[in-house]
């Protein structure tokens, strides 16, 4: 049940990245605009960076659910990488920006994402009895 669980956060998660890397692409203004930024020549260069980098983040976490989904042995490890980047950048702007939505978007993702796959490894650990 938690591999399910699983599956479907780091698939709600790819859409929100997709979507986010189209918006950063697509529709500068408006995707700088939920992070505060206003749009111009001087931060054109940002959100071009902003979508190669949300590009990054969702290659990451397709290769992790693609990793679950075919049982990989070390899918764990990416997805432990995955959430904590996600506590990190939800931590991070909630201290240095004071935004309490990515505080608890972004960590909550994260804690559950780890969660998840703690728990799915769980199962594959079986401890020696001697």
């Amino acid at each position: 049940m938690a591999r399910f669980f699983l599956l479907l956060l780091l698939l709600v998660a790819i859409v929100l990245e997709l979507a986010l890397t189209g918006g950063a692409f697509f529709a500068p203004a408006f995707t700088l605009g939920k992070f505060g930024v206003k749009y111009g020549p001087n931060t054109a260069f940002l959100g071009y960076l902003t979508g190669w980098f949300l590009l990054l983040v969702s290659a990451v976490a397709i290769q992790a659910f693609a990793w679950v989904w075919q049982r990989r042995p070390h899918f764990a490890a990416l997805c432990y990488l995955l959430g904590a980047w996600w506590i990190g950048i939800g931590v991070g702007i909630y201290v240095v920006f004071g935004k309490p939505d990515n505080l608890v978007l972004d960590s909550l993702k994260g804690t559950l994402l780890v969660l998840l796959a703690w728990r799915c490894q769980g199962g594959r650990m079986p401890l020696r009895r001697y």
